[in-house]
């Protein structure tokens, strides 16, 4: 099968084309024929080794997290889907790859791909809407009438957040550039803070949940915005001890990632806020939730940009050069 690949890490390691064997498949897997794959940031942090400590990739390493596509074998214990099911689902973390023709995936991560959708408009929701779900109905528990901040609203994450939040019937507060307020509010957002003339941290207040997209300074900042008992989850922020445990880490780096968390924490603390570090995961149960939603309209996907496959790398420096203007970026294999 065709894929597109990397042999080592850093931010100057090649992309390149490589004729590879089709995937070993498990009882548990549904082979899928990807049609088309999301491309995202979280492909940059792999290429650049930035979790190569607690993700230990074997090299040579596909890339890609998110896909949709149709499955064309299935393993012996698979009850979920059958041969030509149109499907979409975001791989688990150890087995990543969907820049590629083909990827094995267990059943349990994949979902029917929602009927009113393209692939590429398909292969673009997985990885955002899981993070969005997981941050706002499992970890925030949003309820009807909170405020909640989404930063980066024009983002990939951001454009479904702003939806969802809404559906949870939450008032929504985002940050973005003067050029995207339009698109921003046309998804649901209420309250619009343009970041190139104003600071957030000093237009709003009384903030139920923030959910933080950027870290650094917009991380730092969102603290000013909760109110005491709120909560702030942070996919960009330093990981906590919490997040070591889920990934089954030893004793020794939970202790640093809890270093790297420890002055979040304590601000935090000191305004009677949590702190919290996302790092999503796949499920395609939560998929299957998000789907009525998807085909009543409730929730669209943003596409800025359909790269051929063979542009692969192409499509990876767009958004390496932060060059997308609203939503993902997205690559067809057909």
């Amino acid at each position: 099968m065709k894929t597109f690949m990397i042999e080592r890490y850093g931010n100057n390691a090649d992309l390149h084309a490589a004729e590879l064997p089709d995937p070993q498949m498990g009882t548990d897997d549904v082979l899928i024929r990807i049609h088309a794959a999301g491309v995202n940031p979280l492909d940059l942090k792999i290429r650049d080794g930035a979790f190569k400590a607690i993700l230990p990739y074997r090299l040579p390493l596909i890339l890609g997290n998110d896909l949709a596509g149709v499955v064309t074998q299935v393993g012996p214990a698979v009850t979920r889907f059958a041969v030509g099911d149109e499907v979409y689902a975001r791989p688990g973390k150890d087995r990543i790859g969907t820049f590629a023709e083909l990827i094995a995936v267990s059943q349990e991560e994949v979902a029917v791909k929602p009927a009113t959708l393209t692939m590429a408009e398909a292969a673009s929701l997985p990885l955002v809407a899981l993070t969005a779900w997981q941050a706002l109905v499992e970890r925030a528990q949003v309820r009807l009438g909170q405020k909640v901040l989404i930063h980066a609203g024009s983002g990939g994450v951001g454009t479904i957040a702003i939806q969802l939040a809404k559906q949870l019937g939450a008032h929504v507060a985002t940050t973005a550039s003067t050029a995207k307020v339009d698109l921003v509010k046309e998804l649901g957002a209420d309250i619009v803070v343009d970041y190139r003339q104003q600071d957030f941290a000093t237009v709003l207040r009384d903030y139920d949940v923030v959910l933080d997209t950027l870290g650094g300074q917009a991380l730092t900042k969102s603290l000013q915005v909760i109110k005491p008992g709120g909560t702030l989850i942070s996919i960009a922020g330093p990981p906590d001890a919490a997040f070591a445990r889920e990934l089954g880490a030893n004793a020794i780096l939970r202790l640093a990632m809890s270093a790297l968390s420890l002055r979040i924490r304590r601000r935090a603390r000191r305004r009677g806020v949590t702190y919290s570090f996302l790092f999503m995961r796949a499920s395609g149960d939560q998929l299957r939730e998000l789907t009525p939603l998807i085909e009543a309209g409730k929730i669209r996907p943003v596409v800025d940009r359909v790269f051929p496959f063979e542009q692969t790398p192409q499509a990876l420096a767009y958004v390496e050069q932060g060059r997308a203007k609203a939503g993902k970026v997205v690559v067809a294999m057909t």
